[in-house]
């Protein structure tokens, strides 16, 4: 018997031998130095930072080169595989605006010309290329149970050598052929395994192109290729999925590294072509004194649903990656301000090689100051489509007073330096609630007036002003000129100047005074531009509020 005898006994059913597929699956006719890489999740339903970073990245790489990004579906672990899991990983990273050129495109259909796209239809692909192995003596049936793979871990752990299926500790890597397929015909189950021919002790060098050359001992474990179901271990999968689908570029987390010297291995025996590797450092937290990576489990901030329901703009969370991803980004920004982010050139020696922390606070400002930037007319779209998501009272507001809540958005908007109020859409209602009399209900404890602080002091300033000086009608120098004259009237100083020469000659000055107009109207010392407001308000709500005030 010949290992063609075996590899046809393991795999009676398989059509076509792996010459089939590399003709099917030509080289794609793209330009020189075009990338093509892909984002390959399982299909948990669960989008993580992390992996929104390195799709991000990947898909910058692949677009700035004329490039391909590519969905495929891991889904060979099936007891992973949840409800629309497909569905909830496209629609994550669309709403960040990560769109792929080929593969899935729902939980069945695809598109391109390299599918099937999902792991679990191209089972007689992987089967062929074992069977191809087999038959050349690279890969074998292994019948170990999993009280005979415990012996060997326990018996590898007694004389503290490495842990692990190889040399001589690989029971059944030199079982005779005859044996073999006696044992299959006999019903007992197996695996098939990679015939290693690594040695432990030789060094290999792999070039990285974020971490530079990279030095690892041979593999030489005969690492299962093919589970008992027929399916695919992910390293075979990927080794196979990569060559056919002409990946250039593997972009991946850094947990992978390891894997280096096993997928080398893999792409060597098979007698392909190995694609790049690009091993992205984690984002990483500062947890009391330790420094870790960011948590599914333990950071909120790690799901990207986070950013939606807190009304963060997907614009400021890709600006923010941007930034961690490469060391010239924030000066090319800056430099830049009307750029768009894909104007950027992304580059590998520009990554990180260890951790790049993440820092919320940076992020919020980003978005901050992104928000700042947009027309108020935005802001009031973009605010109205979370809140009709995540806050029904605001959405109600903004409904009902769509102008005016427009207008308080354009407050110092149009500014050489526009106010920086709002650094996220959840922020807003906290901000602004003050302008609206459904929301604005103020306790005594709320007012907190500064310098001035004597209530018959503060209710003769707001009795005076608003019988006596404000004018709805006025602009904004003459309303300034107004409480100036307030000032000089009730012994204020109108004149900053004169009151820093001499404040024994003052109660205080037109600041104290505006404080006082501010806060009875608001509740609140920091606002954006009190004409703006008062403007808005208008004179009867003014009124209203300051004589409530007094009355109190």
């Amino acid at each position: 018997m010949t290992n063609k005898d075996l590899a046809n006994l393991m795999f009676p059913s398989i059509k076509h031998d792996t010459d089939f597929y590399e003709n099917k699956y030509k080289e794609r006719n793209l330009k020189e130095g075009a990338i093509v890489t892909r984002y390959a999740p399982s299909p948990t339903g669960f989008v993580h930072m992390g992996a929104l970073y390195a799709s991000f990245i990947a898909s910058h790489m692949a677009h700035q080169t004329d490039g391909i990004m590519f969905l495929r579906i891991e889904d060979t672990d099936q007891e992973r595989k949840v409800e629309n899991g497909v569905v909830s990983i496209i629609k994550d990273l669309n709403d960040f605006g990560i769109a792929f050129d080929e593969g899935m495109t729902s939980e069945d259909d695809e598109i391109g010309e390299y599918g099937p796209y999902t792991q679990s239809k191209r089972k007689e692909i992987y089967q062929t290329y074992v069977k191809s192995l087999v038959e050349k003596g690279l890969a074998y049936p292994c019948f170990c149970t999993k009280e005979e793979l415990d012996k060997i871990r326990e018996d590898q752990a007694k004389i503290k050598t490495r842990i692990g299926y190889y040399g001589n500790w690989a029971k059944y890597r030199n079982l005779s052929i005859d044996e073999a397929i006696t044992r299959i015909k006999n019903g007992e189950e197996y695996v098939v395994r990679l015939k290693s021919p690594g040695d432990f002790n030789r060094k290999i060098r792999v070039k990285d192109c974020i971490r530079g050359v990279i030095e690892f001992p041979e593999h030489d474990i005969d690492d299962v290729i093919l589970k008992r179901d027929g399916l695919p271990t992910y390293h075979f999968a990927h080794a196979i999925d990569d060559h056919l689908m002409h990946t250039t570029h593997v972009i991946r987390g850094d947990e992978w590294v390891s894997s280096l010297p096993l997928h080398i291995q893999l792409f060597q025996v098979l007698g392909f072509k190995a694609p790049k590797y690009a091993h992205i450092s984690p984002l990483e937290k500062i947890d009391g004194d330790v420094r870790r990576k960011l948590s599914k489990r333990k950071d909120p901030e790690a799901a990207v649903s986070y950013y939606a329901k807190q009304g963060i703009p997907k614009e400021a969370v890709m600006i923010y990656l941007a930034t961690v991803s490469n060391s010239n980004f924030e000066r090319w920004f800056e430099t830049n301000p009307k750029a768009s982010l894909n104007d950027f050139k992304m580059e590998f020696n520009k990554m990180s090689k260890s951790g790049s922390l993440f820092d919320l606070e940076k992020l919020l400002n980003i978005s901050k100051n992104y928000i700042s930037k947009l027309p108020a007319t935005k802001v009031y779209d973009d605010a109205l489509t979370w809140a009709s998501e995540y806050d029904d009272e605001l959405k109600d507001l903004l409904v009902k007073y769509k102008e005016y809540s427009t207008n308080i958005f354009n407050i110092e908007r149009e500014r050489k330096k526009p106010r920086k109020d709002y650094s996220s859409y959840s922020d807003i209602k906290n901000q602004i609630w003050y302008m609206f009399d459904e929301l604005y209900n103020p306790n005594d404890e709320d007012y907190e007036f500064g310098k001035i602080n004597d209530y018959n002091e503060i209710k003769t300033i707001l009795d005076e002003y608003i019988n006596n000086y404000y004018n709805e009608e006025d602009d904004e120098s003459t309303w300034f000129n107004r409480m100036k004259e307030l000032c000089d009237k009730l012994g204020y100083a109108s004149d900053m100047k004169q009151y820093k020469e001499d404040p024994s000659k003052f109660k205080g000055n037109v600041a104290d005074v505006s404080i006082v107009l501010r806060v009875a109207l608001t509740t609140k010392a920091m606002t954006p531009n009190l004409y703006d407001i008062m403007k808005l308000l208008g004179y009867n709500r003014i009124k209203d509020r300051y004589n409530k005030f007094i009355t109190k």
